[in-house]
Formats: C-alpha cells, sequence, structure tokens
C-alpha cells in the first residue's frame, strides 16, 4: 500500500531521516554510557561510609543530575544552544543535536546505573571487603558483574527514551524522522509520510525493547550459574 502512496523521492528522505536517527541515537547513547557510568556509580558509592565516601560532593552532583533531569527535553534544547554552538560549531543538524541528546542522557542514564548498584547484595561488597580487596576491584569485580543486567535493562531503556528524544529535537532542526515528519507529515499535510515516521519508530523501539531485554535474560541466567 505504501509504496503506492509514497514517491521514490520521499522514500528515499525516509531512509535518510532514518539513518540520522540511527546515527544521533547511537552517537549519544555511547556518550552517555561514557559519562553516566562512572556518574552512576560514584553516586552509588559515595554516600556516607560508602566505598567512595564523599557526602557533599554526593549531594552536589545529585542536586545537578536532578536539576538537569527535571528540565523538559524541548526546553533543554534551547536553554543550551551557547554550548551546542561550542561543541558542534553550530545549533542545527543531526550532529548538532547529539550534544542535547547525551546532556539529556547523561544524568538519566547515571540514574539508573546507581539504582542498579544500589541493588547488588551488600553481603558480596563485605565479603570482598574482608578479602581485602580495594574500592576499584569490589566496583569492576562484584558491583559491575552483579548489577549488568540491570544495567542493559537500564540502558535499553535509555536508548529507548533517545528515540523519542531524537524525534522532539527535530521540531528544532535537528534532523531526523522527527524533522521528517514535522516538514513533511504536519507543514505539507502528508499523512503517509506521518505514518512512515510513526511506524518506523514503534519499529525501532520494539527492536531495542526486545533486543535488551533478550540480553539481560541471557547475562542474569549467566549470572545465575556461576
Amino acid at each position: 500500500m505504501w509504496p503506492d502512496l509514497i514517491s521514490p523521492q520521499l522514500a528515499r528522505l525516509i531512509v535518510e531521516a532514518t539513518g540520522e536517527t540511527l546515527y544521533m541515537v547511537a552517537v549519544a547513547a555511547t556518550l552517555g554510557t561514557l559519562f553516566g557510568l562512572p556518574l552512576g556509580v560514584f553516586l552509588a558509592t559515595s554516600g556516607k561510609g560508602e566505598l567512595f565516601a564523599a557526602p557533599l560532593l554526593n549531594r552536589a552532583l545529585g542536586i545537578l543530575v536532578n536539576a538537569t533531569r527535571s528540565t523538559p527535553f524541548i526546553i533543554l534544547v534551547v536553554a543550551i544552544i551557547p554550548f551546542t554552538r561550542l561543541i558542534a560549531g553550530t545549533s542545527i543538524g543531526t550532529t548538532a543535536a547529539i550534544v542535547p541528546l547525551t546532556v539529556a542522557a547523561t544524568p538519566f542514564i547515571a540514574r539508573l546505573i546507581e539504582g542498579a548498584i544500589r541493588e547488588v547484595d551488600q553481603n558480596l561488597v563485605e565479603a570482598a571487603r574482608a578479602f581485602g580487596a580495594s574500592p576499584l576491584q569490589i566496583v569492576f569485580k562484584v558491583l559491575i558483574p552483579e548489577a549488568l543486567p540491570a544495567i542493559v535493562l537500564g540502558l535499553t531503556l535509555a536508548v529507548v527514551s533517545l528515540i523519542g528524544f531524537s524525534a522532539m529535537v527535530g521540531a528544532v532542526g535537528g534532523g531526523g524522522l522527527g524533522d521528517l515528519g514535522i516538514r513533511y507529515g504536519y507543514q505539507r499535510f502528508m499523512p503517509e509520510v506521518m505514518a512512515a515516521v510513526v511506524v518506523i519508530l514503534i519499529v525501532l523501539v520494539q527492536g531495542v525493547q526486545s533486543l535488551g531485554d533478550r540480553l539481560a535474560r541471557r547475562l542474569n541466567k549467566r549470572l545465575r550459574h556461576t
């Protein structure tokens, strides 16, 4: 049905927009994980009496993370335009959109990682301490391996959220499927394009969620058998 409704030119635009969305989400998810993982581990281990006890810094970082997370994404995109220009050289386009996506993803991932780490049985941590393990050894050999299934599920949720954010950033010239849907589906009154964009986004979300769930189950089974 759709091949009859969508011209080859529009089909090419849809393919290009899908590629832009995948590019934005992949880079932002990677950068968000690189920044958010250590931040989340630190938030989970820097409270009073914990491995890297630094209560004041923990509280300050917690406030910053909460402030960023509580800012609506579309407002965040506009608010950090000067920072985006500083990093990307422009505030428009797919590459520029990665900056606000990363800024939004980092605190979100950090909180997910923090929650996963805090779910680890503290008896394992105490046992590792009793054997003389250093704080870093406890993090890399106990906390992260034990929390890995939950971390994978958290990262899956983050990627799904980034797919939605990438569609929103299209409203401010970020490119991708959101931009295509607005320019053609809404402004040019082409419902078939809007329908195609929605279906592709649903397929991407379902694919990411299924893959993340499957990987988490596999890791969980492996963890139980070790």
